[in-house]
């Protein structure tokens, strides 16, 4: 079982930067790839970026590329999806998830464990 909480989110206007934490608990959290995920309001929950067990891989969504990087340090713990060039296209509840087996831009439905989400906010 892993239990997953994320931190970080918050208002900030359009051109700055946020960095999201999502810590973890359970002694095989090291073993899962973690995604990012992103759901605004009337819309469905989309794929943000990815990063396989131990960071070597990772996986961004169009919308993301060159402007979000995800990152982890298992000895550290917490994984981390740096935002940044934000825009309000952007705003909406994050979430990260953990899932087992390979890693790259899968869907929501690949995951086995979710956090609550935490909600960026971006200003024109």
């Amino acid at each position: 079982q892993v239990q997953l909480v994320e931190s970080g989110g918050g208002l900030v206007q359009a051109g700055g930067s946020l960095r999201l934490s999502c810590a973890a608990s359970g002694r095989t959290f090291s073993t899962y790839a973690m995604g990012w995920f992103r759901q605004a309001p009337g819309k469905e929950r989309e794929f943000v970026a990815a990063i396989s067990t131990i960071g070597v891989s990772t996986y961004y969504a169009d919308s993301g590329e060159g402007r979000f990087t995800s990152s982890r340090d298992n000895a550290q713990n917490p994984v981390y999806l740096r935002m940044d060039s934000l825009n309000p296209e952007d705003t909406a509840v994050y979430h990260c998830a953990a899932k087992g087996g390979s890693v790259g831009r899968f869907g929501p439905s690949t995951y086995d464990y979710w956090g609550q989400g935490t909600q960026v906010t971006v200003s024109s």
